[in-house]
């Protein structure tokens, strides 16, 4: 047999079924996936202290409330762009948020503590929600937090974004 014959033997004998292989195995899971863009609802974003959390943000509705700086309740209506929802669905992908915890909190911490900072994340699509409730104080698994705090920054920096846009416009 040539050389160029035992190239193509190798190819055809290893490398297609390979291919085949990855594809037959890794359709299904991606067409079945829970959280596509495509299916996506709404985005809930919640934080404060206690068991009532003053600043909170809908996706769906546009409705945005937040504390400023001199503790004054401010309400306002601010809708998050189609790329800036791909976005923060792209980097959900990217962080695992898929496989967070429900909660982040140090254990046995109470998430309604007074004391402690609370973030609730909530991405909602037609099949499926996933929510997670992050304490700003946990410190057991540093990796987890790290991918937390920035799936946390880049929610708020696109809601404050679409804030400072509507503000132009008026």
């Amino acid at each position: 047999m040539s050389s160029r014959g035992k190239k193509i033997f190798l190819a055809l004998s290893i490398i297609v079924p390979f291919l085949i292989y990855c594809v037959i195995y890794y359709m299904p899971m991606i067409k079945n996936a829970p959280f596509k863009s495509t299916e996506f609802v709404s985005l809930q974003y919640k934080w404060g202290v206690g068991k009532v959390l003053e600043n909170s943000y809908d996706s769906a509705t546009g409705d945005y409330q937040y504390l400023n700086a001199k503790d004054s309740l401010v309400k306002t209506n601010v809708k998050l762009r189609k790329n800036d929802i791909i976005f923060l669905h792209n980097k959900a992908n990217e962080l695992g948020l898929w496989n967070f915890p429900d909660v982040i909190a140090n254990r046995g911490e109470d998430i309604t503590s007074d004391k402690v900072l609370r973030y609730e994340l909530q991405f909602n699509y037609k099949r499926k929600s996933k929510k997670v409730i992050i304490m700003s104080d946990y410190r057991e698994i540093p990796k987890l937090m790290s991918a937390a705090t920035q799936m946390r920054t880049f929610v708020a920096d696109a809601i404050n974004d679409a804030e400072e846009r509507y503000s132009k416009n008026d």
